[in-house]
Formats: C-alpha cells, sequence, structure tokens
C-alpha cells in the first residue's frame, strides 16, 4: 500500500487519445483482442454473457484485462505447472510494467490496459499472490484467510475492472472489491467436493471443527453431511452480504456498465440459490444455472431495483482483506485524474522510472503518428482511384 499519494505507481500515465478503432495491444493487431475474448469464452460463460453488455469503450479493455487473468489461472493450474510456471508470470509481469511486454497478444493487450488505466502492479500481483496459495495447498482456518484468498483471486479483478470502467474512487473500488468476493466465496461454495477431490480445502477450517468435521478427514474422503451442509450454507450467507455491498456500488459505475455488473452479481448468485435448492450439497453435485434461467436474469437486470436491492450504505469501508489494494489503487487512479501531460514532472519518480515513462510515452505518440499516416495515405488513395 501506497500511504502517500505524491508517489504514484510506474504506471500512473494519462492516456493518450487514440482512433476508437484502435484495439488493445502494442502491436494494433486485432489478434491480440481475439486471443484475450477466446479466454473469456473459455474461462466462465457467465462472466463472457455478462461482457455483451458492456459497451464496445470498456468491453475490449475488458477482455484484454480477463484474458490476462484467465490465462495466468491456466497456466499454474495446469497438472504438470511448478514453481517455474508461476514465477515466469512474474517475470511476465515485470516485463509488462517495465513497458517491454514479452511476445505474447495477452502480455501486449494487459500493457496497454494497465497503462491507459493506471492499474497498480499491486493488483496483479495480488492476483499472482492468490495462485500462489492454491500451488502451495495453503490452509484456511478462518473466514478472515478465506477472504484473503478471495481478495488475490477474485476481488483484485474486481478492483482492474472498475478502474477500466472509470470508478476508481476509493468507495467504488471497495464495493467492486465485494463483489469480487462473494463472486469467490460463491465459487468455493459450489466446487467443494470437487476441490476436495483434488485435494484442495477452502472452507474456514474453524467453521468445520465448530460442527464437528475434521478438515483432514474429509479430504481423505469427501463426503456430504447436514454439518457439512450448514458450513455451506453460512459461505453462501457470507456470499450475500458481499453481494449486497457490492450491488450498492454499482450505482457507482457510469450509466452503460450498470446493466452488465448487475448481470454478472445475479447469475452468479443464482449458483448459491441453486445450491440451497439441493439441500447445500455440492459434494455429490455441481450446482448449474440453465441458459434460459441466465437469460431471465439479464432481464431482470434492467431494472436497478433487484433482490440484492436493500438498505446499505455504499460508502462502508472495504473489507479488511482488500482495504490496502483499494487503497493503492484508489491513489493510483487519482493521480491518473491529476496529472500533467510531461512525465518528467513526476513527484517522487526516480531517474530511471522518469525515463521508462518518457520512453513509453515517445513510443505511444510515434505508433499513434504512424497509423494515422498510413490511414491519410489510405484516404489519398482512395479519393484518387
Amino acid at each position: 500500500m501506497t500511504g502517500d499519494s505524491a508517489a504514484p505507481p510506474l504506471l500512473a500515465l494519462a492516456p493518450q487519445p487514440r482512433p476508437a478503432s484502435v484495439n488493445y495491444g502494442f502491436t494494433g493487431d486485432r489478434t491480440d483482442l481475439r486471443a484475450c475474448s477466446a479466454a473469456i469464452r473459455r474461462g466462465s460463460k457467465s462472466f463472457h454473457l455478462a461482457s455483451l453488455l458492456l459497451p464496445v469503450r470498456v468491453r475490449q479493455a475488458t477482455h484484454a484485462l480477463y484474458g490476462f487473468c484467465r490465462h495466468s489461472d491456466d497456466l499454474v493450474d495446469d497438472p504438470r505447472a511448478g514453481p517455474e510456471a508461476l514465477a515466469r508470470l512474474h517475470d511476465r509481469l515485470e516485463a509488462i510494467y517495465a513497458g517491454a511486454p514479452a511476445a505474447h497478444p495477452i502480455d501486449r493487450a494487459f500493457a496497454r490496459v494497465a497503462r491507459d488505466h493506471a492499474i497498480p502492479k499491486s493488483v496483479p500481483l495480488a492476483l499472482l499472490g492468490g495462485f500462489a496459495m492454491d500451488m502451495e495447498g495453503h490452509r484456511y482456518d478462518s473466514i478472515g484467510e478465506v477472504k484473503s484468498y478471495a481478495t488475490g483471486v477474485a476481488a483484485s479483478v474486481g478492483i482492474m475492472m472498475a478502474m477500466v470502467m472509470g470508478a476508481g474512487d476509493a468507495q467504488s473500488l471497495a464495493r467492486a472489491a465485494d463483489l469480487g468476493i462473494a463472486m469467490q466465496l460463491t465459487n468455493i461454495a459450489r466446487d467443494v467436493g470437487e476441490d476436495a477431490r483434488n485435494g484442495r480445502l477452502y472452507l474456514p477450517r474453524d467453521w468445520l471443527a465448530e460442527v464437528g468435521i475434521d478438515a483432514d478427514a474429509f479430504l481423505r474422503r469427501p463426503r456430504f453431511s447436514p454439518a457439512l451442509a450448514g458450513v455451506i450454507r453460512r459461505l453462501l450467507e457470507e456470499a450475500d452480504h458481499h453481494y449486497r455491498l457490492g450491488h450498492a456500488g454499482i450505482e457507482r459505475l457510469p450509466p452503460d456498465c450498470r446493466l452488465a455488473i448487475r448481470t454478472a452479481a445475479l447469475v452468479y448468485r443464482e449458483i448459491g440459490l441453486r445450491l440451497a435448492a439441493q439441500g447445500y450439497d455440492s459434494v455429490s453435485h455441481r450446482a448449474h444455472t440453465p441458459l434460459s434461467r441466465k437469460l431471465a436474469l439479464v432481464l431482470s437486470a434492467r431494472r436497478a431495483d433487484t433482490p440484492l436491492s436493500g438498505r446499505i450504505d455504499a460508502d462502508l469501508l472495504a473489507d479488511p482483506a482488500a482495504a490496502p489494494l483499494v487503497a493503492e489503487a484508489a491513489d493510483s487512479f487519482a493521480f491518473l485524474r491529476t496529472a500533467g501531460p510531461e512525465p518528467a514532472s513526476l513527484p517522487g519518480a526516480s531517474a530511471i522510472e522518469r525515463v521508462t515513462l518518457i520512453m513509453m510515452r515517445l513510443e505511444l505518440s510515434a505508433r499513434e503518428e504512424s497509423r494515422a499516416r498510413r490511414l491519410a495515405s489510405r484516404r489519398k488513395a482512395a479519393a484518387l482511384a
């Protein structure tokens, strides 16, 4: 966490004007964006459905953002992956924030998003930290520890999404983090059996102990029981609390972004409702929401008044697990809004950072000028034809 907003993150740069047709990725090639969109379709049908409701100006950046997150998750989740896979991701992230992304479409696309929207490196680093917890077989002894994990793998994504939409104040980011935490708690509740059979347990061990369930014994032989149902129900109640907080922040988003996020919240929350309908048994069954129901939820989301509406103060502080990320992201966003045109005047920047920022801006300017010249040349040729 950067307590001093006068020392901005490396990429807290004001975005440069560019034609609306320019896609994310330094190559200017549409293949970068297509690679990211394909990652969304493979990774999450629910998220892909919701992303189609976003305005184009946000959708492209969202696909680039989610593409990086999904690609990273796939790499570290591969059974053949070892610590070196995570180390390579750290190296790639360092290269992205140094302005020299690897020759991979997803890296190029995410680099553009991070720069244009002043996403501090600590936020994607938190995502990789969550992946590390998975690889290390981390134990979660309390709901606070579970939320710390959820902050890494999901709230971080919510924070970046909000910044891409232009909602980067502390309260908006806190509510975006809440929505990410809610979705991850829902995923945990849905996948208890599948995770246990893969040697993973994300339910708070103290909750299990309270109802007489030995966590290690459950991992050796996952079995559903009324006691386990109570723990899963309790987790979904915690998720519901965060859904309501997250929903309260949707009105802080630009109007043309609200439908997509409201839809995502309702579709994910529906998983918990389906799980409740099957007696909270996610060991023997996996809750599934039919497409017809998802489409009905899209229609429901068109109304601001949804089942998640209520008397919730949208200005509440961030959850303690997410508070440091929220604060740093808000500082970075504030700097983006107030930064002058000259990167050399950045307060607190080192000499290396100043040179890097100048080179990055010059590179982007040169590429935009080159595109403009090519476009003018094509127009002139067309006029003479």
